[in-house]
């Protein structure tokens, strides 16, 4: 038996996606541009598809572009804000702890010349609005902050700082990469202020291969693929609508459940702080009051590369937080400045609508095996 604890990283495609990407493929597979009736009928679908992650998300119908993943989106939101703010300056600011497909578009960026603030968290992992004012400047072209962090489920403060960018007076966009947020904390785009927002649907239980981009009405970004005209002129290419309709019937559902899908997350969550501490002792909890399906925790002195095979091999997946890239330290668990032998044991746990506090206990018996068992790092 599998006893999935991985949810930020990707989550099973719900049975109602899958009916609807099936459906799709099988009795609407017309191509949306065509203009007879099994062309047309696959343009209406697509519409309804649009409005129904619209409104999981709270905004127009228009203000919706479909991409291939969060990835695509958050490169897309960087490359336009900077290209329609070229004239007004060439000074970005984000977060030391954005996920990848922001913070490389961002170092690209500085190779051609921009200059880059990487606003630092404290060591809960929160990123100070006061810091954020103070990085502001007259040439300042885009803001980019996540909602919800990958690794360590803290809220950033993306709405203060939509004030925060207005009081200043300056030219930026605010872009936020909301992957880890949709449909785990509220939100819209409209409470958060922002003018650009990127979406994933694997993480929502959609499948791999489907994102959305949130584009504020009246902003007018330039291209990202011409071609055909698909997406009002924005990303041409035959729409992907299997994906589409999946990502639109987990969008409808999740939201339909929002409520009780948070609470049971919630409840998950204090629960596992309670088991883990109680079969490991020495085991820390991170970050607290954050989203409540991210859980990161640290085994001071374990190997947590080790741990996760340790757990791998017995049904439970979790990750690792501390060698994601080629041996390397995160670089989220490396900004909070964490002492060497809390950072090389850190894991993260990530619940969702279907985890049950059975996972739960088969984790907090697999940990206390994997500390009885395992030796310690001299680290």
């Amino acid at each position: 038996m599998v006893h999935y604890l991985d949810n930020a990283a990707t989550t099973p495609v719900r049975p109602e996606a899958i009916q609807a990407a099936v459906e799709a493929m099988g009795e609407g597979w017309g191509n949306p541009s065509a203009r007879y009736a099994i062309g047309t009928q696959a343009a209406a679908r697509v519409k309804s598809w649009r409005a129904d992650v619209a409104g999981a998300l709270g905004c127009a119908p228009e203000e919706v572009v479909f991409t291939s993943c969060g990835t695509e989106s958050d490169n897309w939101a960087i490359q336009a804000a900077v290209e329609l703010g070229k004239r007004k300056g060439k000074h970005i600011v984000t977060t030391a702890i954005e996920h990848a497909a922001v913070l490389e578009p961002c170092r690209a960026l500085e190779r051609l010349g921009y200059e880059v603030t990487y606003l630092q968290p404290d060591r809960q992992g929160n990123i100070s609005v006061s810091d954020l004012e103070q990085a502001l400047r007259p040439d300042t072209v885009l803001v980019s902050m996540m909602l919800v962090n990958n690794e360590l489920g803290t809220v950033l403060p993306v709405a203060e700082a939509a004030r925060a960018i207005k009081r200043s007076g300056c030219p930026a966009l605010l872009h936020c990469d909301a992957v880890q947020g949709f449909l785990k904390v509220p939100f819209t785009p409209q409470k958060l202020g922002v003018d650009l927002l990127s979406l994933s649907g694997h993480k929502i239980h959609a499948p791999k291969g489907i994102g959305a981009m949130y584009i504020r009405k009246g902003l007018k970004l330039q291209p990202l693929i011409r071609g055909g005209g698909q997406e009002e002129g924005l990303r041409s290419g035959t729409e992907a609508t299997a994906q589409i309709a999946a990502f639109a019937a987990a969008c409808r559902l999740g939201a339909e459940t929002l409520d009780q899908d948070l609470a049971h997350m919630a409840d998950l969550n204090a629960y596992a702080q309670t088991r883990l501490k109680e079969a490991v002792p020495g085991l820390r909890v991170l970050t607290q009051g954050g989203a409540p399906h991210i859980l990161p925790i640290t085994m001071p002195g374990y190997k947590s590369e080790v741990v996760v095979r340790f757990l791998g091999d017995r049904g439970i997946c979790v990750s690792s937080g501390s060698a994601c890239h080629k041996g390397k330290p995160s670089h989220v668990y490396a900004a909070l400045k964490l002492p060497k032998k809390e950072q090389d044991g850190v894991l993260r746990v990530s619940f969702s609508y279907d985890t049950e506090r059975e996972d739960v206990d088969a984790l907090a018996q697999g940990l206390k095996a994997a500390g009885e068992q395992l030796f310690t790092s001299l680290s």
